[in-house]
Parts: structure tokens; sequence; C-alpha cells
């Protein structure tokens, strides 16, 4: 088998096989294949496409090219959640302890983030002695006592994934769906869940800034886990503008904590409810969606969910008495008004202009080198349909410098307001099973 016959096969937009997808995978793992051949293959991948069949086959060759997390001695059918990302995206810190409330394990592998801020670990690691260095067999004893922990991503995990994404981001071919799909399909099914609910964002701070794009990618993902026999759903859930207020480490954790306490925002709640609902049926601890909604909203209103976030952060290392004490979280040193310039509406948010506003802050990476700083971020007071007064604060900052004018004026900038009442957006666009 030779490499330069199997991209001349793609190239001319014929199939490969399972075999020699594995030969291309396993000789890329082992540097037996050079970079140069592997960009030729992306780029033909990326004007000929992949069959379901191919991409279900690039996805397995992907996990089986590393680690991958046996979970089988945690009880229960383990369901996993992944979002796209977004700006102001905290969901899996209020879900996680949500869902394993009414009895769903949730054995979650996260990461690290670079970009507008952290990732799940970095914003957990905000509560005071929180941490995920746990072995797996730790990881598995807490998910069964407790019904969830969360750990950091292995070394090992995917490492053909790894290489092949450090490769796209150079030679253009990012936004091949065939090549996403599979890249995160592969992190999915090697992290070892037996089902799994994909939050797949569209609009201005998302990934897949365009609807048709998105639904394109969420349902390349279901079938490729479906084919590889995981339960798998997605819903499409809007990012045209922050999820929730907070924008920063701290300042989302606060939120989802306030959310669990049944005092969020109405957009994460529908959201966290709505992905849970989908876990809790897939985990057949409900008979319906309806009925696994109930649960969670009971979970919350009962005290359960809020309970069970605080036996998650004792069991990690970390300091439960943050929940009731949200002082205790990092706090920033200074807190500037952003004020409007008009009265009107407000009519447009550029998600990505207030997630850069937050990176500039330190809430996030502009290399995998970065120091984020826990404290900072933003919340935003007004978002799109309400209402504002000139000179009304629509968002605050939070900084350790008093020097904040760019970050002020790039807030400024992301908000359009017009003078005609304004529908807020639609949060939830599409289920696809």
């Amino acid at each position: 088998m030779r490499m330069v016959d199997l991209i001349e096969k793609k190239r001319d937009g014929a199939e490969l096989t399972k075999e020699e997808i594995e030969f291309i995978i396993q000789g890329y793992t082992k540097d037996e294949i050079p970079e140069y051949q592997i960009s030729a293959l992306a780029m033909a991948i990326f004007f000929q496409d992949m069959s379901p069949q191919e991409r279900a086959f690039l996805t397995m060759a992907m996990v089986e090219s590393g680690d991958q997390i046996d979970l089988s001695s945690i009880e229960g059918i383990k369901v996993d959640k992944h979002s796209t990302g977004g700006v102001g995206d905290k969901t899996t810190i209020a879900l996680a302890p949500l869902v394993a409330a009414v009895g769903v394990p949730v054995a979650k592998m996260s990461g690290r983030g670079l970009g507008h801020t952290g990732g799940t670990i970095d914003k957990l690691e905000s509560i005071p002695g929180f941490h995920v260095e746990i072995d797996t067999n730790q990881f598995s004893e807490l998910v069964n006592k407790n019904k969830v922990a969360v750990i950091g991503q292995t070394a090992n995990l995917t490492p053909a994934d790894k290489k092949l994404y450090g490769l796209r981001d150079v030679t253009a071919t990012v936004n091949s769906i065939p090549l996403i799909a599979s890249s995160i399909m592969s992190k999915k099914i090697a992290s070892g869940a037996d089902a799994i609910v994909l939050d797949v964002k569209t609009g201005s701070g998302a990934f897949m800034k365009e609807l048709e794009k998105s639904k394109e990618l969420a349902e390349a993902m279901v079938e490729i886990g479906n084919k590889l026999g995981r339960q798998t759903m997605a819903i499409i859930s809007d990012m045209n503008q922050p999820l929730g207020y907070a924008v920063g480490n701290a300042l989302e954790v606060k939120e989802a904590i306030q959310m669990l306490k049944g005092d969020g925002p109405d957009d994460l709640l529908d959201l966290c409810l709505t992905l849970g609902s989908y876990m809790v049926y897939l985990a057949k601890q409900a008979s319906s969606i309806e009925e696994a909604r109930e649960k969670l909203q009971e979970a919350i209103s009962n005290g359960s969910a809020i309970e069970k976030l605080k036996t998650f952060i004792s069991a990690q290392g970390g300091d439960p008495s943050v929940v009731d004490t949200l002082d205790r979280l990092p706090n920033a040193s200074y807190t500037i008004p952003v004020k409007a310039d008009e009265s009107g509406y407000i009519s447009k948010i550029v998600a990505d202009k207030i997630g850069l506003a937050a990176m500039t802050l330190g809430a996030g990476r502009a290399t995998k080198e970065s120091e984020i700083d826990l404290s900072v971020g933003i919340i935003l007071h007004k978002k799109i349909g309400d209402s504002v007064k000139e000179n009304e604060a629509i968002a605050t900052v939070y900084s350790n410098s008093e020097n904040v004018e760019h970050v002020v004026q790039l807030i400024t900038d992301s908000y359009s307001i017009v003078q005609e009442k304004v529908e807020p957006p639609t949060l939830i666009y599409k289920t696809i099973k």
C-alpha cells in the first residue's frame, strides 16, 4: 500500500477502505508518513468530502491510535456531553451535578481552554483546592460513590487527532466537516461513554457561524456516534450572544452555582434542562424527555442539585463553602461599568468581541503557556431584546488593572442599539437524533 496512491484515490473522489484509513492513521502516528502527504490528503478530503462509513472508519482509527478509557467498572449507562464551545459556556459546571443528582453517572473528561476563557477544568480550579489530578481508578470510584467526577484528558488520548489538528490549522483545512466531526467524536469515544449528547453552537460566538453548517456538523457527528455503537444525539443552540451574563472563569462558576440554586439566567437554565433531559433519558433514568426534565427541575427546587455540587467539589479537594459564600472565589480588584451611548433596544451583540475583551483582561490563553487570571471577566447587564437608556450600564468589567479603555471599547463596539423593539433570539434551533 502506497500513500501516494491513496492521496490520488481520494483526490479523484473514490472511497477509502477501513484498511486504507488505518494504514494512513497508524503510519502518520508513528511518523512513517510525512506531513506533506497528510497535508495533501487533508486537502483532498476538504474538496471531495468523505462518506459516512469513511468518517466512522477515520474516527475509530484515531481512537485506536492511543489510550482508551475503560469505564466498565462504573455502574449504569455513562452519558457524556460535549459542546463545540462559545462565549460564557459554563454548562458543564452546572449540568454535571444536576444530572448526577437524579442518579445518572457523569464521568466527565475535560480539557483546558485556548481562547476567550479557560476550559471547564480552569474554571473549576477557581474553586480553592479543587483538582483533577486523579488516576482512572479513583475517578471510577468517585463516580460510583457520588455519580459525578471530572478528570483531565490523558496525554495519550487520540494522538493521531492531535497531530492532524495541528496540521489542519496551518493548511487551511480546519473547516472540513468530516475532519471536524471525526476529531470531536474520536475524543468522546476514547473517553469511554456509552452515550453522547452534543451541543453544537451556531452564531457569531461559535466555531460554526452559519446555521446550515452547524446542522451539517451535528448530523455528521450523530451519524458517526451511532455507527460506532454509541447512542448519540445533538441539539443546535444559539451563540449569537454569550450564554448567561458572566464571561470569565470565577464569574462563570458563580453563575453556575446561582443556576443550581434556582436563581440563574433563563438561557443557561433552559440549555442545561434540555441537554440534561436527553442525558437522563439516554441513561434510562426516565421513560420520556418530559419526565427527565421534570426530574431535573425537581432536583433544583428540592436542593439536591446544589448539594450534589458541594459533594462533587469536596470529593476533588475543593472548598464546598464557596457554594454558600461566593466571595470565597477569586475576586478582581476593580469593577468598571460600560455605559450605553444611546437609548433604545439591544439588537445585536457580537459574541466574539465580548470573548476577545475577556481574553484581553487575562481570562483566557493566547498560547498554551499563557497564565490565566481566574478572577477577571465581564458581566453583561443587557442582552438582545432588552431595553436600555443612555448612560445605563450594559456591562461591568472585572479587572486587576485600571487601564481597560481598550476592553471597554471592544464591549461598546460589540453592542448594537436600535429604536424599534427587538425579539430575543431562539435558544434551541433544532434537535438531531
